[in-house]
């Protein structure tokens, strides 16, 4: 067993994770559907982007060794048109924003630079040749790579696909993700608890965050604090891509998580982290699978997932390794902790992303303060205290 700190964890599940994730395989989705996917092919160019030069503004295409001067005005092409005669000496056409510039045009001069009358136009503009002309193939070559395999697809990525005439788009598949809430103590969200119990809102926050990464949820039941019970149910969780247990990784005399993993033959890579919340986190693989054993409070389970294990579904999705995002802003009050640890703490941070205040909370089990916040302080180990004004990291939720 290995005791990291937050760098070291982090950096372990990345690489780890991606140097043993199983082959990934491919689907075919429609372009609708495509949105938030991994994609899985290469998207290339299917013809020069734009394919022929065109204006960026509404004005007259013209010789720009032709003015300033008097043109004749031949004729006019809109966007979605084309002109099919040629732009000589002393002539010019009066063109949209987005048409194709005629042949023997080399520039474009705004409307606003001009003055029409009886068939011809005037302008005291000394154009360059080039002038609001976006030129044939300066966005794309046909053949061009566009879009790298690997790329989690936006709106500006479907954008391109739809440019590029893609209607089915090849994407990675999404990984399973079952969640195993451990614990005598978990009852169902829809139960009416005693004193001394919990409904299972982690199994609920934890599907919320899979769906956000890219992977499909599968809640398990809960497991109660005997070894039977926690085996059957880990080897049913162990049928998905990735297992992500709740509770249970403690050293309490109920904790059965840890040995039931090792009767399976488990390897760990680390069972603690130096952060707070959330130190006693497992990671490992057992029979080809990854598994996370988050602690059992809820903001532990909130913080450790988008820490780490979001980080192994998006790579199990196919994605690449994405950085936390993790700006600096100034905190509006001051603070200090006891170094050893980073901290991640809930806070809020202003709608401009300039200044951060962290949220008084009763701890890890205090549900109602992490819904309260929009972030969480990144408090570096190492440092004592801030003032009032001075920057801090923060973990964007």
């Amino acid at each position: 067993m290995a005791t990291c700190t937050f760098e070291e964890a982090r950096r372990l599940v990345i690489d780890t994770v991606a140097r043993l994730r199983p082959k990934l395989d491919a689907e075919m989705v429609s372009l609708e559907a495509a949105s938030g996917r991994i994609l899985a092919k290469s998207a290339v160019a299917d013809r020069d982007m734009p394919a022929a030069a065109r204006s960026i503004r509404d004005g007259f295409a013209v010789r720009s060794a032709d003015l300033p001067g008097t043109l004749r005005i031949t004729g006019e092409v809109a966007a979605g048109a084309s002109f099919a005669g040629t732009v000589n000496p002393g002539e010019c056409v009066e063109i949209m924003t987005g048409a194709p510039l005629p042949v023997g045009a080399d520039s474009v001069v705004m409307v606003e630079d001009t003055a029409s009358s009886g068939g011809t136009m005037t302008s005291d503009r000394a154009p360059k040749p080039g002038e609001f002309v976006n030129p044939q193939g300066a966005e794309a070559r046909q053949g061009m790579a566009l879009i790298p395999a690997g790329r989690r697809i936006g709106f500006s990525e479907v954008a391109l696909l739809a440019a590029t005439g893609t209607v089915s788009v090849p994407v990675f598949r999404r990984p399973a993700v079952a969640i195993l809430s451990t614990g005598n103590e978990v009852v169902p969200v829809e139960a009416t608890p005693r004193p001394h119990e919990v409904r299972n809102s982690n199994a609920f926050c934890l599907a919320a965050q899979v769906q956000n990464a890219g992977g499909i949820p599968r809640i398990l039941p809960v497991a109660f604090d005997n070894v039977d019970d926690t085996r059957e149910l880990i080897l049913r969780g162990l049928e998905a891509d990735l297992l992500l247990l709740s509770g249970g990784v403690s050293a309490g005399k109920y904790d059965c998580v840890e040995p039931v993993l090792a009767g399976l033959g488990a390897e760990f890579y680390f069972d603690r982290v130096l952060i707070q919340p959330g130190q006693p986190l497992v990671f490992g693989r057992v029979q080809g699978k990854f598994f996370f054993g988050l602690p059992g409070n809820p903001a532990s389970t909130m913080v450790t997932f988008e820490l780490f294990a979001r980080a192994a579904v998006e790579i199990l999705s196919g994605a690449g390794e994405n950085p936390l995002p993790m700006p600096v802003a100034r905190l509006t009050h001051d603070f200090s902790h006891k170094p050893g640890l980073t901290r991640f703490l809930p806070a809020r941070i202003s709608s401009d992303a300039s200044e951060v205040t962290a949220i008084r909370w009763q701890g890890s089990s205090d549900i109602p303060s992490l819904a309260r916040a929009n972030a969480f302080l990144v408090v570096d180990p190492e440092r004592e205290s801030w003032k009032a004004g001075d920057l801090i990291r923060v973990l964007i939720r």
